[in-house]
């Protein structure tokens, strides 16, 4: 016969004290003296008595789950971020629902699932934000915040770096250097980081009188970069400088121009990244980048889906904050600039 769950009306009986308090020692932000918290945890321990999550989510209208959503994994900088935002909400008594999204990012394929999961708020990483999947969380007061992606959306959050100023710098860091030929991988096409940093990147090359040499697509991808690579330096001229849009994919331009083209980083070729992954200070890389404030991102952001959550309100807060240049070896610095 299949044996009885332990309910907490016999943690309340072996405890001594009422149900509700039972109620009250499981959730989080309930009122209880800590002599009776104890009796029911010596209680619960003796019985081996868990509390029913989904139970206690139907009486509190709150499930205590945020959903992730993101679109890569394979790339450090989100997988930090991942980390962080785990840890964040787990001491706040909150557990993560991981959804994965397709290579471009969009998000329309899953939002069936994530409303479904009765989730309390919803973080998204790496991915873009339907204008129709935005609206539907709004009706339904699911607070959405944004990190390191921004969208035209009314009622969605976004925590994002000054992706235009990085890539300004960038342009204008390559130029004072000297570089003529100056080329560009970039991220995916629609990604917004991708956009701002690329603009800001011509704008800064235009401005000394310089146009991007040659474009190629990365995707963010590290096997992509490799093959843009290849396509960037396979003609008879090739580029002097090389910005990827992210770190990902310039550690990849860097062991392809080593160890496939015989190259040498930054005497040949100089090369440029972006997010300043723990990968770039490696001595085998040495990576010039643009710092994102990662832990600064994450912060802000579970701060706001925290708020919005507690006060059962949404309300819609953009903020951008600085990034920082992070000069290496990877590229020739200007003679007025040191390490």
């Amino acid at each position: 016969m299949k044996k009885r769950s332990v309910t907490s009306r016999d943690v309340a009986a072996l405890a001594g004290v009422s149900q509700s308090a039972v109620s009250r020692c499981f959730s989080p932000r309930a009122s209880i003296s800590d002599g009776t918290r104890e009796k029911v945890l010596a209680a619960a321990k003796t019985l081996g008595y868990r509390p029913n999550s989904i139970a206690r989510s139907l009486i509190t209208q709150s499930s205590r789950t945020i959903a992730v959503v993101m679109s890569q994994l394979d790339n450090p900088f989100y997988a930090q971020m991942l980390d962080r935002a785990s840890r964040l909400f787990q001491v706040k008594g909150y557990h993560l629902l991981l959804f994965m999204v397709s290579g471009d990012g969009e998000s329309e394929g899953v939002m069936g699932e994530i409303l479904q999961s009765q989730v309390d708020g919803i973080l998204m990483l790496s991915a873009s934000l339907s204008s129709s999947f935005a609206q539907e969380c709004v009706e339904r007061s699911i607070p959405v915040v944004m990190i390191n992606r921004t969208v035209g959306s009314d009622g969605v959050s976004q925590v994002a770096s000054d992706n235009y100023h990085g890539g300004y710098w960038v342009g204008s860091f390559l130029a004072a250097a000297g570089h003529e030929r100056c080329a560009f991988v970039s991220g995916l096409p629609s990604a917004s980081t991708n956009v701002h940093r690329r603009r800001g990147f011509l704008d800064a090359l235009a401005a000394y009188g310089l146009a991007c040499w040659a474009e190629e697509r990365g995707d963010y991808q590290a096997d992509m970069a490799r093959q843009a690579t290849h396509r960037l330096c396979g003609g008879d001229s090739r580029p002097d400088a090389i910005f990827a849009a992210n770190d990902h994919m310039a550690i990849a331009v860097i062991e392809t121009l080593r160890t496939d083209l015989s190259l040498r980083v930054p005497q040949d070729v100089s090369v440029v990244g972006f997010d300043d992954i723990p990968l770039a200070a490696l001595p085998s890389y040495r990576l010039t980048t643009v710092r994102q404030p990662l832990e600064e991102m994450v912060v802000k952001a579970a701060e706001q889906l925290l708020w919005q959550i507690a006060e059962g309100r949404i309300v819609a807060v953009n903020q951008t904050l600085p990034i920082v240049p992070i000069l290496r070896e990877s590229a020739r610095c200007p003679r007025d600039v040191h390490t």
